[in-house]
Protein backbone atom coordinates (compact mmCIF):
# COMPACT_ATOMS: atom_id res chain seq x y z
CA UNK A 1 0.00 0.00 0.00
CA UNK A 2 1.56 3.30 -1.08
CA UNK A 3 1.64 6.20 1.21
CA UNK A 4 -0.46 8.10 -0.70
CA UNK A 5 -3.25 5.73 0.62
CA UNK A 6 -2.53 7.05 3.95
CA UNK A 7 -2.88 10.49 2.34
CA UNK A 8 -5.37 13.22 4.50
CA UNK A 9 -5.42 15.27 1.75
CA UNK A 10 -6.25 12.56 -0.61
CA UNK A 11 -9.27 11.38 1.16
CA UNK A 12 -11.00 14.85 2.43
CA UNK A 13 -10.58 15.73 -1.68
CA UNK A 14 -12.60 11.96 -2.30
CA UNK A 15 -14.94 13.54 0.13
CA UNK A 16 -15.48 16.51 -1.05
CA UNK A 17 -15.60 15.94 -5.04
CA UNK A 18 -18.16 12.95 -4.25
CA UNK A 19 -20.15 15.52 -2.03
CA UNK A 20 -20.02 17.82 -4.86
CA UNK A 21 -21.17 15.56 -7.37
CA UNK A 22 -24.09 14.17 -5.30
CA UNK A 23 -25.23 17.93 -3.96
CA UNK A 24 -25.01 19.02 -7.99
CA UNK A 25 -27.08 15.90 -8.61
CA UNK A 26 -29.62 15.90 -5.81
CA UNK A 27 -30.58 19.89 -6.52
CA UNK A 28 -29.75 20.29 -10.39
CA UNK A 29 -34.07 20.64 -10.93
CA UNK A 30 -33.82 23.60 -9.04
CA UNK A 31 -30.94 25.13 -11.56
CA UNK A 32 -28.34 25.83 -9.01
CA UNK A 33 -25.17 24.76 -8.38
CA UNK A 34 -23.21 23.17 -4.93
CA UNK A 35 -21.45 26.97 -4.46
CA UNK A 36 -24.94 28.53 -4.53
CA UNK A 37 -26.48 25.44 -2.47
CA UNK A 38 -23.48 26.16 0.41
CA UNK A 39 -25.09 29.85 0.41
CA UNK A 40 -28.36 29.18 1.07
CA UNK A 41 -27.81 26.66 3.91
CA UNK A 42 -25.69 29.55 5.52
CA UNK A 43 -28.73 31.47 5.09
CA UNK A 44 -31.16 29.27 6.34
CA UNK A 45 -29.21 29.45 9.63
CA UNK A 46 -28.42 33.30 9.09
CA UNK A 47 -30.56 34.94 7.09
CA UNK A 48 -29.55 38.65 6.56
CA UNK A 49 -25.76 38.00 7.39
CA UNK A 50 -23.63 40.49 5.32
CA UNK A 51 -21.64 39.02 2.38
CA UNK A 52 -18.38 39.29 4.34
CA UNK A 53 -19.58 37.72 7.57
CA UNK A 54 -21.08 34.71 5.33
CA UNK A 55 -17.08 35.03 3.83
CA UNK A 56 -15.83 34.71 7.30
CA UNK A 57 -17.95 32.10 8.33
CA UNK A 58 -17.88 29.97 5.56
CA UNK A 59 -13.78 30.08 4.96
CA UNK A 60 -14.39 31.00 1.67
CA UNK A 61 -12.66 34.27 -0.24
CA UNK A 62 -14.82 37.16 -0.82
CA UNK A 63 -15.25 37.01 -4.47
CA UNK A 64 -16.34 33.24 -4.18
CA UNK A 65 -19.32 34.19 -2.63
CA UNK A 66 -20.03 37.15 -4.39
CA UNK A 67 -19.73 34.38 -7.63
CA UNK A 68 -22.50 32.81 -5.59
CA UNK A 69 -24.61 35.25 -4.80
CA UNK A 70 -24.97 36.68 -8.41
CA UNK A 71 -27.14 33.69 -9.76
CA UNK A 72 -29.27 33.58 -6.49
CA UNK A 73 -30.32 36.68 -6.72
CA UNK A 74 -30.73 36.13 -10.56
CA UNK A 75 -32.76 33.27 -10.03
CA UNK A 76 -35.03 34.62 -7.11
CA UNK A 77 -33.87 32.88 -4.41
CA UNK A 78 -32.02 35.86 -2.41
CA UNK A 79 -31.99 39.61 -2.35
CA UNK A 80 -29.43 41.68 -1.41
CA UNK A 81 -29.70 45.34 0.19
CA UNK A 82 -27.03 47.62 1.24
CA UNK A 83 -26.18 47.44 4.75
CA UNK A 84 -27.57 50.52 7.40
CA UNK A 85 -23.89 50.87 8.99
CA UNK A 86 -21.64 50.46 6.03
CA UNK A 87 -22.89 51.25 2.50
CA UNK A 88 -19.74 49.59 1.13
CA UNK A 89 -21.85 46.11 1.90
CA UNK A 90 -24.70 44.13 0.98
CA UNK A 91 -26.54 41.96 3.65
CA UNK A 92 -28.25 39.16 1.89
CA UNK A 93 -32.12 37.52 2.59
CA UNK A 94 -33.96 34.42 1.37
CA UNK A 95 -36.63 35.11 -0.46
CA UNK A 96 -40.21 32.97 -0.77
CA UNK A 97 -38.54 30.70 -3.32
CA UNK A 98 -35.70 29.70 -1.21
CA UNK A 99 -37.93 29.40 1.90
CA UNK A 100 -40.02 27.25 -0.52
CA UNK A 101 -37.41 24.98 -1.14
CA UNK A 102 -35.80 24.74 2.54
CA UNK A 103 -36.89 20.92 3.70
CA UNK A 104 -35.27 19.65 0.22
CA UNK A 105 -32.12 21.56 0.75
CA UNK A 106 -31.97 20.09 3.74
CA UNK A 107 -33.01 16.27 2.51
CA UNK A 108 -30.43 16.50 0.88
CA UNK A 109 -27.73 17.09 3.17
CA UNK A 110 -29.39 14.54 5.36
CA UNK A 111 -29.25 11.78 2.88
CA UNK A 112 -25.55 12.53 2.13
CA UNK A 113 -24.49 12.52 6.07
CA UNK A 114 -26.44 9.23 6.30
CA UNK A 115 -24.89 7.81 3.40
CA UNK A 116 -21.46 8.62 4.21
CA UNK A 117 -21.52 8.01 8.17
CA UNK A 118 -24.03 4.60 7.72
CA UNK A 119 -21.17 2.46 9.00
CA UNK A 120 -20.52 4.11 12.02
CA UNK A 121 -21.90 3.53 15.40
CA UNK A 122 -23.25 6.43 17.52
CA UNK A 123 -20.31 7.02 19.05
CA UNK A 124 -17.86 6.54 16.19
CA UNK A 125 -19.99 9.46 14.77
CA UNK A 126 -19.68 11.72 17.91
CA UNK A 127 -15.97 10.99 17.49
CA UNK A 128 -15.70 11.25 13.82
CA UNK A 129 -17.38 15.24 14.48
CA UNK A 130 -15.04 16.05 16.48
CA UNK A 131 -12.00 15.31 15.19
CA UNK A 132 -13.16 16.33 12.04
CA UNK A 133 -13.66 20.03 13.85
CA UNK A 134 -10.37 19.50 15.03
CA UNK A 135 -8.75 19.40 11.84
CA UNK A 136 -10.80 22.24 10.02
CA UNK A 137 -9.36 24.27 13.19
CA UNK A 138 -6.25 23.36 12.91
CA UNK A 139 -6.36 24.01 9.16
CA UNK A 140 -8.28 27.83 9.45
CA UNK A 141 -5.49 28.53 12.11
CA UNK A 142 -2.71 27.77 9.44
CA UNK A 143 -4.58 29.71 6.74
CA UNK A 144 -4.87 32.52 9.14
CA UNK A 145 -0.60 32.53 9.89
CA UNK A 146 0.29 32.11 6.53
CA UNK A 147 -2.08 35.00 5.28
CA UNK A 148 -0.70 37.07 8.07
CA UNK A 149 2.74 36.33 6.57
CA UNK A 150 1.75 37.01 3.20
CA UNK A 151 0.45 39.96 4.23
CA UNK A 152 3.63 41.75 6.09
Amino acid sequence: MSSIDHSLARWVSILYRYGQSYVTKRIESYNLGSGQFVVLITLFGSDGISQDQMSKYLKIDKASIAKAVRPLEKGGYIRREVDENDKRAYKVYLTQKALDIREDLFEVINEWENTLLSDLSDSDKVLFLKLLKKVAHNASNTATILNEEINL
